[in-house]
């Protein structure tokens, strides 16, 4: 189970970003996250992963835990050797290498050679497209593919914890589908703990277990992703639906003027 209590994140010594966020992502389920841009919704991963050290930020207060294991006391090559991957947004794959010297690099944190070719064969399995151009540039592959090629390489380390910033941006319907497919997938046969970070918001409560709402660094809402679903607030804001169930015109939009109820 990933923890995050009450953790404020600070950049360059002055820009709070974080205001003391608490979440829960429990083992073997998809945790959603989800708010508009300029949320705080990536930099929560990054401070889960270790990675703010890089852009001058730092935890300020809170903790940050993976089966009672302090995580915001390590360097990030540690966070993932503790069980912790971060796929980004954006497909960052090692262009210059191939699909299978990509999937090599995400096993570096293993030793074990023969675990390692084992592991590619099972991202071969859970995406065809990649074994039969295994041996093709990443760079040539299409947004989806990329995609999966991404994902596959953060499942070579063996996580515990896949921590999805954004997956469905900029991919093809068909694509978003396979990709969905393959996070419940591995949700359920390998009891894998998944915190989806998406502005999709349709798309992440429809496969999540639990889901949170962020709004300017803060947690402003939260609870079962069913629950969330239906609530009138999420409705609104982030699933673009009147109290009706109707799509809201862009007319209706224009003028709108958010209320934040659960801010009140």
């Amino acid at each position: 189970m990933l923890v995050l209590n009450n953790i404020e994140v600070v950049y360059e010594g002055v820009i709070l970003v974080l205001k003391g966020v608490s979440l829960i992502a429990r083992e073997g389920a998809i945790t959603a996250l989800l708010g508009a841009n300029g949320a705080g919704k990536t930099t929560t991963l990054k401070a889960i992963s270790g990675l703010l050290a890089a852009e001058r930020g730092q935890v300020t207060k809170g903790s940050i835990e993976l089966d009672g294991m302090r995580l915001d006391r390590l360097p990030a090559h540690d966070v993932v050797r503790a069980g912790v991957t971060q796929v980004f947004e954006g497909r960052r794959v090692f262009e210059n290498l191939t699909i299978e010297e990509n999937l090599v690099a995400g096993g570096h944190v293993r030793p074990d050679l023969a675990e390692v070719r084992d592991s590619i064969e099972r991202v071969y399995e859970l995406f065809a497209p990649l074994k039969e151009r295994r041996h093709h540039q990443a760079g040539y592959l299409s947004g989806g593919e990329q995609q999966m090629l991404v994902i596959g390489r953060a499942l070579m380390s063996a996580p515990k914890v896949i921590l999805l910033d954004e997956p469905s941006l900029g991919l093809a319907p068909r694509f978003v589908e396979d990709i969905c497919r393959v996070i419940l997938r591995l949700k359920d046969e390998r009891a894998l703990t998944v915190l989806l970070v998406e502005q999709n918001a349709a798309l992440a409560l429809d496969i999540a277990d639990h889901g949170y709402v962020m709004e300017n660094g803060r947690i402003v809402l939260d609870g079962p992703a069913a629950a969330l679903r239906q609530n009138s607030d999420v409705k609104e804001f982030y699933l673009g639906l009147n109290e009706t169930g109707a799509r809201r015109s862009y007319h209706d939009v224009k003028r709108y003027r958010r209320r934040k109820r659960w801010l009140s």
